[in-house]
């Protein structure tokens, strides 16, 4: 009985404390966590290849031209010609040289107008690789305007890998290609291309004085020999020499006269 008693009062206190402790909270679960937004990437400004200033500025020798194109706002023409496509632009570009190669005070003389025209005159509505200068129809129209003759032609010959450009008023050689791509092509050339709009054609050299013609009938030398041809060239002459003949006819009739007068005293 007393075993069992023990028994009965430890299950008792056994439930007892059960009881007091109250269920089990169930684990927690564990909340993911959220993944960090991805930075913004910072903006960057990217030059297009394209950009033709910045193709002659790579270049290092066409600060002058640089500045034409700037000032007359063709820099900013070209560029958007060629992003939004079409048959592509050529340009010639002179070297700095080349301009200093001017007689002084060229470019000063120019309106803003005429300035703007030079410039264009350096620029072709199309770009033509260097395998395809032996094929152009001459002469080019470049953006300046007509190509006529006395506006703005522009013919170009290739022989090989050299390719020469006229005006009308300059002789011009293609020294290298500066930037090739489908949409915009760029040449060094050696010379200011001057157009006859402006400059006027190249004068053709003075043709050679012609001879005197020979007048017929005696020569001069035979004139000039003749006695009266004497007369008229100097007649003071003329009168000279027949001053003397006088003198001395004077003389031999006096000298007679007093021969005749002796004899006539002898007798």
């Amino acid at each position: 009985m007393q075993r069992l008693a023990r028994v009965l009062v430890v299950l008792v206190v056994a439930a007892a404390t059960a009881s007091a402790q109250g269920p089990t909270a169930a684990p927690a679960t564990p909340t993911p966590a959220t993944p960090a937004a991805p930075a913004p990437k910072a903006a960057t400004t990217t030059t297009t290849s394209s950009n033709i200033t910045g193709v002659l500025a790579k270049g290092g020798q066409f600060n002058t031209f640089i500045r034409l194109l700037k000032s007359t706002g063709v820099a900013s023409q070209i560029d958007n010609q060629v992003s939004n496509g079409g048959n592509g632009i050529t340009v010639f570009a002179p070297t700095d040289n080349a301009f200093t190669s001017l007689p002084a005070g060229t470019l000063n003389s120019l309106s803003d107008q005429d300035k703007n025209a030079l410039v264009q005159y350096h620029v072709v509505s199309t770009a033509i690789p260097m395998s395809q200068f032996d094929t152009v129809s001459n002469p080019l129209r470049t953006q300046a305007g007509s190509a006529s003759p006395g506006e703005y032609p522009l013919n170009v010959t290739s022989e090989g890998q050299q390719v020469n450009i006229t005006t009308g008023v300059v002789n011009a050689t293609v020294a290298n290609s500066l930037y090739s791509e489908d949409s915009l092509v760029v040449y060094q050339v050696d010379k200011v291309l001057l157009p006859q709009k402006l400059f006027g054609a190249a004068e053709a050299p003075a043709p050679a004085p012609l001879a005197p013609a020979k007048k017929k009938g005696k020569t001069p030398a035979a004139v000039a020999d003749s006695p009266e041809a004497e007369a008229e060239a100097s007649p003071d002459a003329t009168t000279a020499s027949l001053a003397p003949a006088r003198l001395t006819t004077g003389g031999a009739g006096l000298a007679a006269a007093l021969a005749l007068a002796g004899v006539w005293w002898g007798l």
